[in-house]
């Protein structure tokens, strides 16, 4: 992957799911008996079509829903009963939409929250706010109303706000929608450092090219079944798969692949990938030409 973030992956199993199933009442199953591990210090990509359990899932990861059958373990402990504040310590969740979120009076104040409310010194709370402003380039928005800013840094101000409590874990549902492309590419390299740093963090997107550029694996869903979990670029290979559930690979995979039988990497992820893997096979031609001679 061009540009990709360098994994930080361990050995350490962060999150487990055993046979974990999901009703909401009593209609059919939003889960059905996935089974899985994420490794501290991954970076996930959580994909399927609206409906397939993407967002459903990761609420069991912090508490938000418990299973209706089957087992979420945080680092081995089965948290069914652990109460979601304490959860909340070691899983961040960022939701959808930053305005079910935001409710303070200044940004400040918002992104203050979190570690007041673990208990931390108010020295440990200031320290970790203005960290948390500066990563997320919010410093000169300190004393502003959160509700009141433009969308790209109300998200901003939302994933700030949960990344000031410091979790191990970091969800974040949907962050870039609703942004322009360079708001989100900066959002995500702001992602990129935090899992340099040794977060793991769970992306739930229906960009793909998010996926390709940005996460080192990927699961897929659907039907509330877990279908593919692995390396993004083995999960790509199931083009034919993708397809059968209205995932479209981006552009550049799919003309990767028209270009893989005169000499280009088939598996190209990005365009800078592409671009030097076709800069590869000129150079070779050219030697091969220049040989001939």
């Amino acid at each position: 992957m061009a540009d990709e973030p360098m994994s930080s992956q361990t050995d350490t199993i962060c999150l487990e799911t055993r046979d974990l199933w999901f009703a909401y009442g009593d209609n059919p199953p939003a889960l059905r008996g996935i089974s899985l591990t994420i490794r501290a210090g991954d970076f996930v990509g959580l994909v399927g079509q609206n409906g397939s359990g993407k967002t459903t899932l990761a609420k069991h990861f912090n508490g938000l829903l418990r299973p209706t059958q089957g087992q979420v373990l945080l680092y081995g402990q089965d948290i069914r009963d652990r109460p979601v504040g304490e959860l909340a310590r070691t899983v961040g969740y960022v939701f959808q939409n930053p305005d079910h979120q935001i409710f303070s009076a200044t940004t400040r104040e918002e992104i203050a929250f979190g570690p007041r409310n673990l208990g931390l010194e108010e020295a440990e709370v200031q320290r970790r706010t203005e960290q948390a402003m500066e990563h997320f380039d919010l410093t000169e928005y300190a004393d502003h109303q959160p509700a009141v800013l433009g969308f790209g840094l109300r998200r901003k101000v939302s994933i700030a706000a949960v990344y000031s409590m410091r979790p191990q874990i970091l969800i974040l549902d949907e962050p870039t929608a609703g942004l322009d492309w360079h708001c989100t590419h900066d959002l995500m390299e702001r992602l990129t450092a935090l899992h340099r740093q040794g977060h793991t963090i769970i992306l739930i997107t229906h960009d793909m090219r998010l996926i390709a550029q940005y996460t080192p694996r990927c699961m897929v869903l659907r039907e509330g079944k877990l279908l593919l979990y692995d390396d993004t670029r083995k999960v790509f290979e199931h083009c034919d798969l993708l397809r059968e559930t209205h995932i479209e690979l981006p552009q550049v995979c799919e003309l990767a692949r028209e270009l893989a039988p005169i000499g280009v990497r088939r598996d190209a992820l990005t365009v800078p990938e592409l671009c030097d893997s076709y800069a590869d096979l000129i150079a070779r031609r050219e030697v091969t030409n220049a040989g001939g001679h």
